[in-house]
């Protein structure tokens, strides 16, 4: 070693960690193994057939320019990231005859042909690598010692899992589980306390939860009903929200959280139904209440149809203690057509009751299935699922009443989900927290803190817990993600969570992370194996080996461990 600060070990200064990630990136894994080009996924893009425009209530044809789908809306979220895009060829979609009964069954069945550089022969790190926010090194032994369907079993039914340290973290955040009344009693009027402590204890959960199957699928239905915190009109009622329309619903009925829901007077403010009556109806809530909660454009509903949903919604407001209220008097009454669903409407004491039969209407549609099934195929499969698949959980979401555990079970038995190891790519905040989770960083001397401190700096990454502030909720394919300066960002909080930026948390030193005694190259391999849960391949172990040069294991750690959880064999998921 020479002593310039570029050749010191870990990169004190910028050459040798640009010359190590260089080496990482472009050392035969390309660009697209750490954020997949646009659109590319497991499997080729469905080839969908044009939906033929509905007909009015008397029979005649409305025009084709009256849909949405027709005036150049995008399909869904994520489409406008993945539109035009191709995707990539990979392994057979199974005949329903090779339906598995369980997920282990459909694991061992199961070979990953699609090329990766994710190890591919244990698959229940595929697993927890797409149902926690990470792999935790006592999850991942948790999970090998019970096996996974036992594993999945439990977390499917959360209240069995013991989970004393996500309910401790939760705790820090009183006001995170408060009533609109007690957040009204407790906070100023307006204030965004109540919404940044249940959004920080969120945080907190997905860092340290038992129950990581139930939080991530949480943050999936809370992007499918977004209700953003903080926002205008949920500083009193956002906690309430997020936990007894989402938490309570998140591993139940679609119907029964969409009814919840559309009562709530969180969502009725922020789509400002609680302003919509009779003689100025607001369209907001009728219109996304099709586009995003249910049947999606390629229903192929019309302008007419989203204002018949507005007027089945007029009537639900709230009080001005933030109480959910159903105003007969505000209630548009009159004939109604919305695909097919149809009622006189005629009077204004039975609008609510109406509106429940519509929502359960629209819960139980065949395009509903497929909107929800395409977005868990999505979220757990690939950036472009195959259609087979999400034609096999559409007809699982409708047999089973619209209850979302049969729907999991159904993808966790597929052999998509298990051939899809490296397919999908880990978002900002999965990513952060991921990296948390796989440096064991622990609650400590001042957590809610620290939380809020690491939310904050989430700002920065572009992705906060409950921070979407569209309606359609964060994008979920690696499209739009695809940002250099968000990648620097989250390389920047890799070295946060290694040298302790936070404090009030207890960190692990990086050089206690594995022993460093003997030589770099067994070093380089151990610390992959605790990261990683897998050894880089040969070029790439070779380049964090010569990264030492010449300096002792733990000199380097608190610069190598960093430049590991950059890789994109960590940015995978």
């Amino acid at each position: 070693m020479d002593g310039s600060p570029d050749d010191e070990p870990g990169g004190q200064g910028a050459g040798s960690r640009r010359k190590l990630l260089a080496a990482l990136i472009g050392g035969g894994l390309g660009a697209a193994a750490c954020v997949p080009v646009i659109g590319s996924g497991l499997f080729a893009p469905d080839d969908e057939e044009p939906q033929p425009p509905r007909s009015r209530a008397d029979g005649t044809p409305r025009k084709a320019a009256t849909t949405p789908a027709d005036g150049g809306t995008y399909l869904d979220r994520d489409d406008s990231y993945t539109a035009g895009a191709g995707g990539q060829a990979g392994s057979a979609t199974p005949d329903p005859a090779e339906l598995f009964s369980g997920p282990a069954a459909a694991a061992a069945a199961t070979e990953v042909t699609v090329p990766t550089i994710l190890d591919t022969s244990a698959p229940e790190l595929h697993l927890l690598r797409r149902f926690t926010f990470g792999p935790h090194p006592r999850t991942v032994a948790e999970v090998r010692q019970v096996g996974i369907d036992r594993w999945l079993a439990a977390q499917l039914a959360p209240d069995t899992v013991p989970d004393a340290e996500g309910d401790a973290a939760w705790r820090v955040f009183p006001l995170a589980a408060m009533s609109p009344a007690q957040v009204r009693g407790a906070v100023r009027e307006y204030g965004w306390d109540a919404m940044l402590a249940h959004a920080q204890a969120t945080l907190a959960r997905q860092l340290w939860s038992r129950r990581q199957v139930h939080e991530v699928v949480v943050d999936f239905w809370a992007n499918h009903l977004n209700v953003t915190l903080p926002s205008d009109g949920a500083w009193d009622v956002g906690p309430s929200y997020h936990n007894t329309v989402i938490r309570a619903h998140a591993l139940g009925s679609f119907r029964a959280m969409l009814t919840a829901a559309m009562r709530h007077p969180a969502m009725l403010r922020y789509l400002s139904n609680d302003e919509s009556r009779r003689e100025s109806v607001n369209e907001n809530l009728g219109r996304e209440l099709l586009e995003l909660h249910t049947v999606g454009v390629g229903a192929g509903y019309t302008e007419d149809d989203v204002r018949n949903s507005a007027f089945l919604l007029t009537g639900r407001t709230t009080t001005k203690e933030g109480e959910f209220k159903y105003d007969p008097k505000w209630h548009w009454t009159g004939p109604v057509t919305v695909l097919g669903f149809g009622d006189a409407n005629a009077s204004g004491p039975g609008g609510l009751a109406l509106g429940d039969r519509y929502l359960a209407y629209l819960a139980t549609h065949s395009a509903t299935a497929r909107q929800i099934a395409r977005k868990l195929a999505v979220r757990f499969v690939a950036d472009d699922p195959p259609k087979a698949l999400v034609d096999r959980l559409a007809a699982v979401y409708l047999e089973s009443d619209t209850e979302i555990v049969p729907v999991l079970k159904a993808l966790l038995s597929s052999r998509e989900f298990w051939a899809s190891v490296g397919q999908k790519t880990r978002r900002p905040l999965e990513n952060v927290v991921a990296a948390a989770r796989a440096l064991d960083v622990r609650p400590g001397s001042d957590t809610a803190k620290s939380v809020a401190d690491l939310y904050w700096s989430l700002d920065e990454v572009g992705q906060r817990p409950l921070g979407w502030a569209p309606p359609n909720g964060y994008p979920d394919v690696a499209g739009a993600w695809a940002s250099a300066g968000s990648m620097l960002q989250v390389w920047n909080r890799h070295r946060g969570l290694v040298q302790g930026w936070w404090k009030g948390l207890t960190y692990t030193k990086p050089e206690d992370l594995v022993p460093t005694k003997g030589s770099a190259a067994s070093y380089v391999d151990a610390l992959c194996e605790r990261l990683l849960l897998q050894r880089m391949r040969p070029a790439h172990r070779q380049a964090l080996v010569a990264f030492f040069d010449g300096a002792t294991a733990a000199q380097a750690a608190p610069h190598l461990v960093p430049v590991v959880l950059d890789s994109p064999y960590f940015a995978l998921r």
